[in-house]
């Protein structure tokens, strides 16, 4: 019986050794079993390997060789967003096709030479391993002996000694989630990175970036947690039966019964969110900016801001106030801040929605900020970069700058002191603190009709053609202005330019008549009624800064409390950094709301626990009331400058 059972096994063992006899061997299969494509006309090698880590699991990494390289530096970028369709935008014997898009800064990579190489972080489509989403390092929040960094360390030692074109010299670049990989990299670096570019990275999810700002929910991201962790290869879509996402959000009430519908409580991420609407531990202690302060300096860095960035506002100044005291040379710590969207640096960057800047500031980084940056670090016998500590574009002007620091005003420790613009009576605004008038202006805030944060119908977020998501934060705010329930203060036309370089902060004095409450600020630089050259600017109110705060944390983001009703209170929080000029002939203004929808979550109005779990007899109107008397003046502490 039991040698019976063993030659059974060989049999079985020997069948499975045999390839697949053809059904129809005499209509044979004109598929070849394997396929050699043809690519000697080529101008690079391609190689897809799986790179093992130290635990054993290993990840897909895409190496694309310019043909003939001999000492090139590496840049190495890792991603959740599929290497191989982000090394493919265009089927072609040329590189500069085939990475012509996200995530690569293609006329640098290709014209300098360098070998690209993308790779799909553990757990996301050609990759093995569990997906965690911003995979906290090594610690209390992860078990594991692995993370982000180990990743990256193991990777750059397989890439440095498997890849015999190179020069052991190797760089870490990325937008977005990819910027927040050559942050990670940077814990315990490799000794072969010698150089980091994170780029709008994603750093603090409930401070500013992606998933909060200041407490409250950015609830137009539901699609994407969805689709990016429903599956490893993103291939689980977000559905909808909307065209306007306005109604859409609407018609499910709050964030949470929306995503109930869709069945994400399977979704780990979702439900770690769910369980942490507060900033616990589980934020601050995943908080990179956190985590690289307490980490020594090793690897220069070049941290690149955009300043309508519509996704990531927070997490590259976040960054650099954290790492640039460590910077004792002055040469370990770069900051450049563009005009653009979030990515736009790569892209095309004469314009931004309607605002026009006159020449390609996106082409003018990459040329000479990025290109000589990066050569210094990875090409052998390359010269010292020209750059500045800082190099920063002023809006308004249209004009780079070469500064020693950034910011240049705030409330204390900078150049200059930031100056107080007060929200007057009559709905104006003045450098001068008010003395005398009516003591508030009021409005009622109803969620059942919450102010659009665009106008609609309300696309959803992403990066489709047609889509513009992008240009959101540069809207025209005279869609707002003209509610009853957006309150605008307006400044005299001004009469000298005038420059803020730094954070407006927003000291507002404020009472609602529910037990909590959002607060909506807009920073606005009002174009006059017309104006030569560009007639659709006329009257156009541009945002400079504009961001939302959650009222319930007022006292401490680690804990919601409620709002003691109709009761004026102190709300101070930053608005995103700006570096801007309000010309001669144009007006300065200031919008107050309590609403921002559907991108943030509607506040009830009412205190509850957990607003995601809000209940639709939760939401109750709120007569909302901003006041500007002597001893309770409102106002918008400006970096200005000289």
């Amino acid at each position: 019986m039991l040698f019976a059972l063993l030659l059974m096994l060989s049999g079985a063992l020997q069948a499975a050794d045999t390839p697949p006899q053809a059904k129809y061997p005499a209509y044979p299969s004109e598929t070849p079993a394997k396929f050699v494509p043809a690519t000697g006309s080529f101008d690079y090698v391609q190689r897809d390997v799986m790179i093992p880590m130290r635990d054993g699991v290993k990840l897909h990494t895409v190496i694309l060789i310019p043909k003939g390289a001999q000492h090139a530096g590496i840049l190495l970028t890792r991603t959740p967003y599929d290497a191989k369709a982000l090394t493919t935008h265009t089927m072609s014997g040329h590189l500069g096709p085939m990475l012509q898009g996200y995530d690569n800064a293609t006329d640098v990579i290709v014209e300098d030479g360098y070998i690209r190489v993308v790779q799909d972080v553990r757990g996301k489509y050609g990759s093995e391993g569990d997906y965690v989403m911003n995979r906290p390092v090594h610690g209390p929040l992860n078990p594991t002996p692995v993370d982000d960094a180990t990743d990256t360390y193991d990777t750059i030692d397989w890439l440095v000694k498997n890849i015999p074109e190179s020069n052991g010299k190797v760089g870490t670049l990325g937008i977005s989630y990819d910027g927040f990989e050559p942050l990670m990299a940077l814990v315990n670096p490799h000794p072969a990175l010698k150089v980091s570019v994170p780029m709008n990275p994603m750093v603090d999810g409930w401070m500013g970036d992606d998933w909060f700002h200041n407490g409250a929910f950015r609830q137009q991201n539901l699609s994407y947690i969805y689709e990016q962790t429903a599956s490893r290869d993103n291939s689980i879509k977000w559905w909808t039966n909307y065209h306007d996402e306005y109604d859409q959000f609407m018609h499910y009430g709050s964030a949470g019964a929306l995503a109930h519908a869709y069945g994400m409580e399977q979704l780990g991420f979702w439900n770690k969110m769910l369980a942490h609407p507060a900033y616990d531990g589980f934020w601050s202690e995943q908080a990179v900016d956190k985590l690289l302060a307490a980490q020594p300096l090793k690897v220069p860095v070049m941290l690149v801001h955009s300043l309508w960035d519509q996704e990531d506002s927070y997490g590259a100044l976040a960054v650099y106030r954290a790492i640039k005291p460590k910077d004792t040379s002055g040469n370990m710590v770069r900051l450049v801040m563009g005009p653009w969207h979030h990515g736009q640096e790569i892209d095309e960057g004469s314009s931004l929605g309607a605002v026009r800047f006159g020449s390609d500031t996106a082409r003018y980084f990459r040329e000479y900020i990025l290109r000589p940056y990066l050569a210094q670090y990875l090409k052998d016998g390359a010269p010292r970069a020209d750059l500045a500590a800082v190099t920063a574009y002023q809006t308004g002007s249209n004009q780079w700058q070469r500064l020693d620091r950034w910011p240049l005003a705030c409330a204390a420790g900078c150049p200059a002191r930031s100056r107080a613009l007060y929200l007057e009576a009559g709905n104006k605004l003045g450098f001068t603190a008010p003395a005398a008038g009516n003591d508030y202006d009021e409005y009622v805030s109803d969620p059942a009709h919450p102010v659009p944060y665009r106008a609609r119908p309300i696309q959803p977020m992403g990066y489709d053609v047609g889509q513009t998501w992008s240009q959101w934060l540069v809207d025209d705010q005279r869609e707002a202005s003209g509610r009853t329930d957006v309150l605008s203060y307006v400044s005299d036309v001004l009469t000298a330019p005038l420059k803020i370089s730094g954070a407006p902060e927003v000291n507002l004095v404020a009472s609602t008549s529910g037990s909590d409450s959002d607060w909506v600020v807009k920073l606005i630089d009002v174009y006059p009624d017309q104006v030569a050259g560009e007639p659709e600017m006329g009257g156009y109110q541009l945002a400079v800064g504009m961001d939302i705060f959650r009222g319930r944390y007022r006292e401490g983001f680690t804990q919601g409390k409620p709002i003691a009703a109709d009761q004026p209170l102190p709300y101070r929080f930053a608005l995103p950094a700006a570096n801007h000029v309000f010309l001669p002939g144009h007006r300065i203004m200031v919008q107050v709301q309590s609403s921002w929808f559907p991108l943030y979550d509607r506040n009830p109005q009412t205190f509850v626990p957990n607003i995601f779990l809000a209940k639709p007899a939760d939401y109750v109107k709120a007569t909302q009331r901003v006041y500007h008397a002597p001893a309770q003046a409102s106002f918008i502490a400006l970096p200005v400058i000289d």
